[in-house]
């Protein structure tokens, strides 16, 4: 989605949300379109990530308009003690992808405005993600993955070791720490392997947010629902039960719920760069 420019009532259906809602938040301040020549209202990535990280507060945290203004507002960066430093530690409980993020950085002595820099991610929404690990669509987590050398998987604690065989018995599936409203990824196979093999359940209307794309093929089944998937930004294709699709992952791809309920669907990337 780098260069593509979404009309509002596009962004306003990969947001979840209506036209007139974009409209109101952009009166409170929360937001503010692009304009093209014409004076129409224009979304970026940037701004798709941004209108996330408002759906999200919004509803999940139950915020008004003023104290999302608050989390989103451009700050400096604080320096924190070191005893409030997120870091792994070793046997101890995995933290959020956001402190993950926020360690990596520190480890490789970046700021966050170099990373913003890089991933085209706003600052403000890069900050607020190193706090509350919520607000980015997949593509720029990607994007965020791809800056540190690094996959989504090990993010989120899902690769683990080598393992020669796995057994993932039916219902007891994981599910990497939410970072998307209304996308759950459970992975199906255990350890470090050439395939990444999960189970998506997409609420009504979830989407990716936007496209993105990595090394690699994908392959997908769908096992119940409807859902749609974009590739270069022209081509669609609508999937329902019992349809399977593959693709190159280097093609920019999105994809949207269709179905009024939630969709699940087996999705498997080779190699493991999801």
């Amino acid at each position: 989605m780098d260069d593509i420019r979404l009309k509002i009532t596009e962004a306003a259906r990969m947001a979840g949300v209506s036209a007139s809602t974009l409209r109101l938040w952009e009166s409170q301040g929360l937001i503010e379109p692009l304009r093209s020549a014409t004076g129409q209202r224009l979304f970026d990535r940037t701004l798709m990530d941004r209108l996330k990280t408002i759906g999200w507060l919004r509803t999940e945290k139950g915020l008004n308009p003023a104290a999302i203004r608050e989390v989103l507002k451009d700050e400096s960066e604080p320096a924190l003690p070191v005893e409030t430093q997120a870091v792994p530690v070793e046997g101890g409980p995995a933290p959020a992808i956001g402190a993950k993020i926020r360690h990596l950085r520190r480890q490789a002595g970046r700021t966050l405005q170099s990373v913003a820099d890089e991933t085209g991610i706003a600052l403000s929404l890069l900050s607020s993600f190193e706090r509350i690990s919520q607000g980015l669509s997949l593509p720029a987590l990607h994007a965020l993955a791809a800056c540190f050398g690094t996959t989504l998987a090990a993010l989120s604690g899902q690769e683990g070791g080598e393992h020669r065989q796995s057994l993932v018995r039916a219902g007891q599936w994981t599910a990497w720490p939410a970072t998307a409203s209304g996308v759950t990824i459970q992975p199906l196979a255990e350890g470090r392997h050439q395939m990444e093999c999960h189970r998506f359940v997409l609420a009504p209307g979830a989407s990716s947010e936007g496209a993105y794309r990595h090394e690699g093929e994908e392959f997908m089944h769908i096992l119940q629902g409807r859902m749609q998937i974009v590739l270069d930004g022209d081509q669609f294709f609508d999937l329902a039960a019992g349809d399977s699709f593959t693709f190159e992952s280097t093609r920019f791809h999105a994809w949207r719920n269709l179905h009024e309920a939630e969709t699940v669907l087996i999705w498997i990337n080779t190699p493991a760069t999801f």
